[in-house]
């Protein structure tokens, strides 16, 4: 078992440091919000004053954060982590952010001989606690099987992506898609509705036919339709539209820098903007069901 730093306990890192507690590691943790500190102290980690004395005599630091600048703030300059750690500790930033600042942190960190991957994850919040995530690794091949036990203890898939930054584009790409997915679901069954089919019907009959895809699979976005989702709770829970926008920002960001045409995702960021703009930004994002409802 490895000791190991975890930086980040918000709705995705908490559960992920948690699962790391079940399987035996040594977890020292670190985070702004002092309770959430304390709640994975409750479970057997060790609480740390700051990110720096979290890593110091860490093999593995893990961390999970909202934005780039964040990333950028805790890793580089003399008094970020890799700094404060130890030659040869392999970092694992699973925050989704965009490829060039993964590509950077990479360097920084491989430049004092320490090892790095970007992880960016797929599984919402449901897949931290249940240890199910999807790992999308860019790193070094060494760095990758460096991490996979890591990963392995936090999720069930971990595919290698590429070098490092790879692993954040392919799950930009990967979200885009899923956005995209979900406005033209929605859209399809809200026609369905309208035209007095039942929405359970109507998902059946997509299900089997050529229409079939993950969000009628396992996430249906119409209330009554299916359990355990977050449209049955009233959209609470689950992946927030800010997030999806955050993502889909990222993807029209690398669209723009490859020249890569990417006309159905700008649609899907139009209506996902506006989504979040009329009052769902803390709403799942398979609340854009809503905005093609006349109820």
């Amino acid at each position: 078992m490895s000791n190991i730093a975890f930086i980040g306990l918000g709705n995705m890192g908490g559960p992920m440091a948690s699962n790391l507690l079940k399987a035996g590691h040594a977890v020292t943790v670190f985070d702004l919000i002092e309770s959430s500190v304390a709640a994975l102290a409750e479970e057997g980690a060790t609480g740390a004053d700051s990110a720096a004395d979290a890593v110091r005599h860490a093999d593995v630091v893990v961390t999970m954060l909202p934005a780039a600048s964040h990333v950028k703030t805790l890793y580089l300059g003399d008094d970020g982590i890799i700094k404060a750690s130890r030659a040869g500790t392999l970092f694992i930033d699973s925050s989704t952010i965009d490829a060039d600042t993964a590509r950077l942190v990479g360097k920084a960190a491989m430049d004092e001989s320490r090892l790095f991957v970007d992880a960016p994850v797929s599984g919402g919040v449901a897949g931290a606690k249940a240890g199910t995530l999807t790992f999308i690794v860019g790193g070094s091949s060494e760095s990758m099987e460096q991490a996979r036990p890591v990963l392995s203890d936090m999720g069930k898939n971990v595919f290698h992506a590429g070098d490092a930054g790879a692993g954040q584009v392919a799950k930009i790409c990967n979200n885009m898609l899923l956005a995209v997915l979900m406005a033209g679901t929605s859209e399809a069954l809200q026609l369905a509705i309208d035209n007095g089919l039942d929405p359970k019907v109507m998902s059946d009959i997509m299900l089997e036919s050529s229409g079939c895809n993950w969000t009628l699979q396992k996430y249906n976005p119409c209330p009554g339709v299916m359990e355990g989702v977050p449209s049955d709770n009233d959209y609470n829970g689950g992946f927030m539209t800010k997030l999806m926008n955050k993502d889909l920002n990222l993807a029209m960001a690398a669209a723009a820098l490859s020249e890569s045409a990417t006309p159905m995702a700008a649609t899907a960021q139009n209506l996902y903007k506006f989504h979040q703009n009329n009052g769902h930004a803390d709403k799942d994002f398979s609340s854009i069901f809503r905005m093609f409802n006349k109820s």
